[in-house]
């Protein structure tokens, strides 16, 4: 098994657009790869918008963007039975949740009702409304902008929102190489306009049931299952990962190994992932060091 041809090209038309962050364009289409949901979190002015609007037009997906307010419904997100006069019957009309792509912008300044209008759909592929199931778009998946608590106006996502994501990233500023490139270029909302799909949705979704199909070594699996129980374990961990975050850890694991053109996982794409997926789901005492933790005390041999 080998990456696709166009992988390559794919990162490349990223990497013009989004300057000097490799490793988060890697980590992103790790998460899509993955069959996961991003968090992208970073005060405004970041490039989250780019990014996600960028990652949609490269793989060919139809975007959606919803702006989270404090006043926004959850039938906003989801959509609602209207009444049909013509018909004498309600008319379920869908909201901007049914797309392919999903960019939910400043998700954390939405009341925590209106937040948790994602859950169904992030976990399970659906909504239900007033009981019936409607099904989402395949492959369907949400891309989250939040900006930090400190800033004004903003809610707490809840655990359970939070787990719901495989991956949480930071852009953080450029480096000064890339800010300058950045102020000599082109406007880079142009930049996106002018991608060409590199794949679609048919293509993608077999690349993700390829990633399904990476290899886990014993040896591999038995280090993957020491960082979980130590994370249940440690003592500057107040809350473990969880089997759904074990999970996650290793489809993104795949994903790395795929994207490298490798049909089986590595320690080393096991540790280049495990920030990504485990520091917003883990409580520590030392705050945002629980991933740090973790990979300099469990060894990769027992």
């Amino acid at each position: 098994m080998t990456q696709s041809l166009r992988m390559p090209h794919l990162l490349q038309l990223l990497r013009q657009i989004i300057l000097g962050k490799d490793e988060v364009l890697h980590l992103s289409l790790c998460c899509l790869l993955a069959g996961g949901h991003l968090l992208l979190e970073d005060p405004p002015g970041m490039g989250k918008t780019t990014l996600a609007e960028a990652l949609a037009k490269v793989v060919g997906l139809r975007f959606r963007r919803i702006q989270f307010t404090s006043d926004l419904m959850p039938a906003d997100v989801t959509g609602l039975s209207v009444y049909r006069q013509d018909l004498q019957r309600f008319e379920f009309r869908p909201g901007p949740l049914f797309t392919q792509v999903l960019l939910a912008d400043e998700l954390n300044r939405s009341s925590p009702r209106t937040q948790s209008a994602l859950l169904e759909a992030m976990e399970e592929g659906q909504i239900s409304q007033e009981g019936r199931t409607y099904r989402l778009a395949k492959p369907f998946w949400v891309i989250a902008t939040q900006n930090p608590h400190t800033q004004a106006g903003t809610y707490v996502l809840p655990e359970s929102q939070m787990d719901r994501f495989l991956m949480r990233l930071h852009l953080g500023y450029p480096d000064v190489r890339s800010e300058r490139a950045l102020l000599q270029g082109q406007d880079r909302r142009q930049q996106v306009r002018a991608i060409t799909a590199q794949t679609n949705a048919e293509e993608l979704l077999n690349w993700q049931e390829e990633v399904t199909r990476v290899h886990l070594s014993d040896p591999l699996l038995d280090y993957l299952m020491r960082l979980v129980l130590a994370s249940r374990t440690h003592p500057d961990i107040v809350q473990g990962l969880s089997p759904r975050g074990a999970l996650a850890l290793k489809s993104a694991a795949q994903a790395s190994a795929w994207m490298a053109g490798r049909d089986f996982v590595t320690p080393d794409d096991l540790q280049r992932v495990f920030p990504a997926v485990v520091n917003h789901r883990l409580l520590s005492r030392q705050t945002g060091q629980a991933a740090a933790l973790l990979l300099t005390t469990v060894p990769v041999l027992p």
